[in-house]
C-alpha cells in the first residue's frame, strides 16, 4: 500500500519544481563575473582600425560595454533607448560590435545613430565569449577598477534602465 504513494510523491515534488521554474525570469541568468575584474581585451575602434581600445583606457571610469551587431533584431528594439540615454552624457558607452563586419556596423550606425563614445569591433567574438554573451544585445556595467557590476541580458527596457541601471550608476559614481 505505501508503495503506491512513492510515484504520487514524486509527482508532487516535480509539479512543485515546474511551479518554481515557472515565476522564474528568463532575462536572470546569473553571471559568474559579477564582482569580478573584467576580462582584458583590446580590440580595434570599428571606424579606425589602426586604433585600439584596451580594458585599461576605461580604468578609473564608470562605463558600460554594450554589445549588438547589425544582424540583430533585438539591438534595433534596444537602439532607440540608448540613444536617449547616451544624451545624458552619465557615463561612457562602449559599443562592442558582435561578429558583424566592419561596414556593416558602420552602416547600422549610419542609419540609425550612434550612441556610442567609441565602438570597437569583435569580428570573431572573442571578447564577447570572454565576458560570457550568450546573445546580442547584452550589456556590462563596469565600475572605476574595471570590476563587472551587472549584467543586462537582453535588450535594455525603459523599466530596466531606470530601476536596475541608473541606480546602480549612481551608487557607483560616489
Amino acid at each position: 500500500m505505501k508503495k503506491a504513494y512513492i510515484p504520487l510523491g514524486i509527482f508532487v515534488v516535480l509539479l512543485a519544481f515546474l511551479g518554481i521554474g515557472l515565476t522564474l525570469d528568463p532575462r536572470e541568468i546569473p553571471s559568474p563575473l559579477i564582482g569580478k575584474p573584467a576580462p582584458e581585451f583590446s580590440a580595434p575602434v570599428l571606424d579606425n582600425p589602426a586604433l585600439q581600445i584596451t580594458k585599461q583606457d576605461m580604468l578609473g571610469k564608470v562605463w558600460l560595454l554594450n554589445t549588438w551587431a547589425s544582424w540583430c533584431v533585438a539591438c534595433r528594439e534596444e537602439h532607440p533607448l540608448l540613444m536617449e540615454y547616451a544624451k545624458t552624457k552619465t557615463i561612457p558607452i562602449v559599443g562592442l560590435d558582435y561578429k558583424d563586419k566592419d561596414q556593416d556596423g558602420q552602416k547600422w550606425l549610419a542609419r540609425f545613430g550612434n550612441p556610442y563614445d567609441v565602438v570597437i569591433a569583435d569580428r570573431d567574438g572573442r571578447i564577447g565569449i570572454n565576458f560570457g554573451v550568450y546573445g546580442v544585445p547584452e550589456s556590462f556595467l563596469i565600475d572605476k577598477a574595471g570590476v563587472i557590476r551587472y549584467k543586462q541580458i537582453g535588450p535594455f527596457t525603459p523599466d530596466a534602465l531606470q530601476n536596475k541601471l541608473l541606480p546602480l550608476i549612481r551608487e557607483l559614481q560616489q
